[in-house]
């Protein structure tokens, strides 16, 4: 049998590979795994805008109150968002239900653990063996002690926009942003932050239809975004996948700024202001070799990882470093965040723009790729 969790949790085509049966065992084996203390376990649960989202998210709530446990449903927010909240609602565990930059027709599911992270190898292979195994966890528990469901939508949203205005020290009065939700999880959110922090936001591809998520938008479709930059005369453009967890800048001439220019840009400013720690940076195989020679001329050292944004955390993690990701727009902050999220990214992009007095297509050009 093949394994159940991939490098991003477990995916397939809703109600085919993802069914409701496998999100509520799901359910079940990943409370009883990450529950770390006695009494009710507590579990966030956020999605994106898939039509399938409100079947697995009942089941995986099913699964989750059969063995007692506490769900807080904060509604569709974007995937980093719930690596947040977890932390901030002191909960044991929580759960996505997305499936990133793919068409609608597929789903995912992915757990974070009690610190925000991503669950390492042995945890996965412990709930996948549960499920394999058919191993009874809850021993049929009822009366008050089953479980039970609070939702938390609106607190939420306001929770994570509060903590992303936090992470930048300036207002963005005179800008002027394109923002590209992808029909997704930023639909609502990116619109709210960058307008709350002074910026002048044109808002595409933010009417989720429950089928429309990456539609010919979003970060691996930005074409139309980079028309409408121009045609608005922007200062640039911002482009997340469904779950908003990757960022693809656009410049004011309409131009592509990939994860690895980003990444760049981000670097020069934390390495100038002191906050690059070891003046490291950790990067994947694909990234260009003129992000690595730029990055050496600031005087930084690279660490090479295998693709895939848990490789990049691992890397990080180990060395102390505070800045790392791909070229496909995953990029991590981790004095901020410990996972990849793209309007986090974005606001430290905006930030350099704003501080430099410089266009986006000026800073990105510091780097030959």
């Amino acid at each position: 049998m093949s394994r159940l969790f991939g490098t991003d949790g477990v995916r397939g085509i809703a109600n085919l590979e993802l069914t409701p049966e496998l999100a509520f065992n799901l359910g079940k084996a990943g409370t009883y795994v990450l529950n770390k203390k006695e009494g009710r376990p507590v579990v966030l649960i956020g999605k994106d805008t898939r039509i399938s989202c409100d079947m697995l998210e009942d089941a995986i709530s099913a699964g989750i109150l059969s063995m007692g446990g506490k769900v807080i449903k904060v509604g569709i927010m974007p995937t980093p968002a719930i690596a947040y909240l977890v932390r901030y609602m002191q909960a044991d565990a929580g759960v996505v239900i997305s499936a990133s930059h793919n068409t609608f027709e597929y789903n995912g599911i992915k757990f974070f653990n009690s610190e925000g992270f991503k669950l390492e190898d042995e945890i996965e292979d412990e709930i996948e063996r549960i499920i394999v195994e058919n191993t009874d966890v809850n021993s049929h528990i009822t009366g008050d002690k089953l479980g039970y469901t609070e939702k938390a939508e609106q607190d939420a949203i306001n929770i994570y926009a509060d903590f992303l205005k936090s992470t930048i020290d300036v207002n963005l009065y005179g800008m002027k942003v394109v923002v590209d939700c992808a029909n997704g999880a930023s639909y609502q959110i990116a619109e709210k932050v960058l307008s709350e922090l002074g910026a002048d936001v044109v808002v595409i591809a933010n009417k989720p239809n429950g089928i429309n998520i990456n539609e010919k938008c979003g970060s691996t479709h930005p074409e139309e975004l980079q028309k409408r930059v121009v045609e608005e005369k922007a200062d640039l453009g911002l482009a997340f996948d469904g779950d908003a967890d990757r960022l693809i800048a656009i410049d004011e001439n309409g131009r592509i700024i990939d994860g690895d220019r980003v990444i760049y840009i981000c670097a020069k400013m934390l390495k100038e202001s002191g906050e690059l720690l070891g003046d490291r940076v950790t990067v994947t195989v694909m990234s260009n070799l003129g992000l690595h020679k730029a990055l050496e001329e600031l005087g930084c050292k690279v660490d090479v990882t295998q693709v895939g944004d848990r490789y990049v955390l691992e890397s990080m993690l180990k060395t102390g470093c505070v800045l790392g990701g791909e070229q496909s727009g995953h990029i991590i902050f981790l004095n901020h965040s410990t996972t990849g999220d793209g309007i986090l990214s974005a606001l430290q992009l905006l930030k350099v723009v704003k501080k430099s007095g410089k266009r986006l297509s000026v800073l990105a050009d510091e780097v030959t790729i």
